[in-house]
C-alpha cells in the first residue's frame, strides 16, 4: 500500500514565467521563494511518484470533446505545449500502469473519467513544477479537470473524485511513496473587463475555512461565490479534490499574497498528512 507523503496546492499563471519582473523584485523573490520551499518539503518525502491535478486550457480538448475528467495513461508527457511560454521544453516520465490502475478503480467506483495516451500538459502542469524545481524525471500520472468551459463538473463532484483518488491511492501497492499536487486559481480573471483585479476576501475566506477543517463550508464558499472571484477561480476544483484525498488531514496555508500585476491571488499550502 502506498503512503502518501504530501498533499500540495498551489496557483498557477504564465504571468510568473513571461513578466516576472511585472512587480517589485523582492514581491518576486518572495514568491519564488515560497514555491521552492513547497519543492523543498515536497523532495523531503522521497517520493516515487507524482499526481499531478489540473486543467486544460484548450489544448487536449476543445468544445467538440471537453470531458469533466480525464487521466492521464501515457509513458511520457511533454511540456509546455504553449509555444510562448517562457519555459524550457521538457518530457515528463509517465507512469503508464498507475495511470491505467487509477481510470480501472474510477470506473470501478462509478466514475466516468475520459483517458488519454497522447496528453501534452500545459502551463497549468508546468509553471508550479517549475518554481518547485521538481526532478521531470520523477514519474507523474496527471489528471485533468475540465475548469474553463460550462458545464463543469460541481465542486463536490469534485470533492468526491479526489475522496476516491485518496483510498485508491492508498491502496495501490505499484509504488511505495506518493504525492499529489493540485494546481489552479485562487481568484483570477482571463480576457474579461476585470481582468487584474483579484478578489483577496473570497481567497481569505477559502483559505480560513480550509484552516478550520470545515469541509462542507469550504464547499458551499466555493460553489456559492466563485461567480465573485473571476472565471479563473473555476480551478479551485482542484483544491475541493486535493481537500478529499486529504481525508480530514489539517490544512496549512503556506503563502497567500494578492498580485493585481500578475493578475492572480497566489495562494500555497498543503494537507500535513
Amino acid at each position: 500500500m502506498a503512503e502518501i507523503t504530501g498533499i500540495y496546492t498551489a496557483s498557477h499563471t504564465p504571468v510568473m514565467l513571461n513578466f516576472p519582473d511585472r512587480i517589485p523584485a523582492d514581491l518576486r523573490d518572495e514568491i519564488f521563494g515560497a514555491y521552492r520551499a513547497m519543492g523543498d518539503d515536497f523532495m523531503r518525502g522521497k517520493p516515487d511518484a507524482l499526481i499531478v491535478l489540473s486543467n486544460d486550457h484548450l489544448h487536449n480538448f476543445f468544445l467538440d470533446n471537453f470531458p469533466a475528467f480525464c487521466f492521464g495513461c501515457a509513458e511520457s508527457y511533454e511540456s509546455p505545449i504553449e509555444h510562448w511560454l517562457h519555459a524550457k521544453r521538457r518530457t515528463f516520465a509517465g507512469d503508464q500502469a498507475f495511470g491505467a490502475y487509477l481510470l480501472q478503480s474510477a470506473l470501478e467506483a462509478d466514475f466516468d473519467p475520459s483517458f488519454s495516451m497522447e496528453m501534452v500538459l500545459d502551463h497549468g502542469s508546468l509553471t508550479p513544477l517549475e518554481l518547485a524545481g521538481v526532478d521531470p524525471a520523477l514519474p507523474i500520472v496527471p489528471v485533468l479537470f475540465n475548469c474553463v468551459q460550462p458545464p463543469m463538473p460541481t465542486m463536490r463532484r469534485s470533492h468526491a473524485l479526489g475522496r476516491f483518488l485518496g483510498d485508491a491511492l492508498r491502496a495501490y501497492d505499484g509504488v511505495e511513496r506518493v504525492a499529489v499536487l493540485a494546481t489552479g486559481g485562487i481568484s483570477h480573471d482571463i480576457a474579461t473587463p476585470r481582468m487584474g483585479m483579484v478578489n483577496e476576501e473570497f481567497d481569505r475566506t477559502l483559505l480560513d475555512l480550509l484552516e478550520a477543517g470545515e469541509p462542507d463550508a469550504v464547499l458551499n464558499h466555493a460553489t456559492d461565490f466563485v461567480h465573485t472571484a473571476g472565471n479563473g477561480c473555476e480551478e479551485i476544483r482542484m483544491w475541493m479534490a486535493a481537500m478529499g484525498i486529504a481525508a480530514g488531514a489539517p490544512f496549512k496555508r503556506t503563502y497567500y499574497k494578492a498580485v493585481n500585476d500578475w493578475y492572480t491571488g497566489i495562494g500555497i499550502g498543503r494537507f500535513e498528512v
